[in-house]
């Protein structure tokens, strides 16, 4: 029985090189930027969860001070001021005004 030789195929040195680089890229870099990608997302995230909260809590105090105004500019409110600067109400005088 004959054994047949089998031939092996030497790599040159820039095929040895792109070998190299190319399991450098697959094991090393890749895995280290997407974790750099995902701490960057979750970085992100964190800020956009602040600035959601900043915004809810301006209009909680934009509601309050809306219903301030809404209170201070009650008729009753209005009558009150008046009758303690020792003004009457007369609503023939007054004038409202739309846009």
């Amino acid at each position: 029985m004959r054994t047949k030789k089998v031939k092996r195929i030497k790599l040159l040195k820039g095929e040895k090189l792109m070998f190299f680089l190319v399991v450098l890229l697959g094991f090393v870099i890749m895995p280290a930027t997407w974790v750099y990608t995902k701490a960057l997302l979750s970085e992100s995230n964190i800020n956009l969860e602040r600035i959601k909260s900043k915004i809810e809590n301006q209009n909680d105090r934009n509601e309050a001070l809306g219903m301030q105004i809404d209170e201070l500019a009650s008729i009753d409110n209005i009558q009150d001021i008046a009758s303690s600067s020792g003004l009457s109400y007369n609503n023939n005088n007054i004038k409202n005004i739309t846009d």
